[in-house]
């Protein structure tokens, strides 16, 4: 009898293994579908994946001395584009006659029509509330 319990125990073990065995083939198939499938998102999140580890690594002092000139470069390619796209911005909407003064005027105007109709709409609801 107890012959029988273990031999039980055995297959069942068995039968356990080899159903997590073709779980992870089955796994593994769908990956390599998914893979085959759209490779760019696989490379994107590749891509995520090292990026994340990356920044939760301390860098370096070598490459902080190897990499300060290329930042440095960044820096200030993205100052001198950020620059260039305001005074382009303010002086396309500087000939559309939108400048500081009017934008200023503008939201003055809209929120005192607002404020006008919140009170008009208030005062009618209090007079429809005396008639009824």
């Amino acid at each position: 009898m107890t012959d029988n319990r273990t031999q039980s125990t055995e297959e069942f073990q068995d039968e356990g293994g080899r159903r997590r065995a073709i779980d992870a083939y089955g796994a593994r198939e769908r990956v390599s579908d998914t893979l085959s499938e759209a490779p760019l998102i696989a490379l994107a999140g590749g891509l995520a994946a090292g990026a994340l580890i990356a920044a939760l690594l301390p860098r370096t002092e070598a490459e902080t001395r190897a990499l300060r000139p290329t930042a440095k470069r960044v820096k200030d390619s993205a100052r001198a584009a950020y620059q260039a796209a305001r005074d382009t911005g303010t002086e396309r909407l500087g000939e559309l006659g939108l400048n500081r003064e009017r934008a200023e005027e503008t939201i003055r105007s809209f929120l005192s029509d607002v404020t006008g109709a919140a009170r008009a709409s208030g005062e009618a609801a209090l007079d429809a509330a005396r008639k009824g």
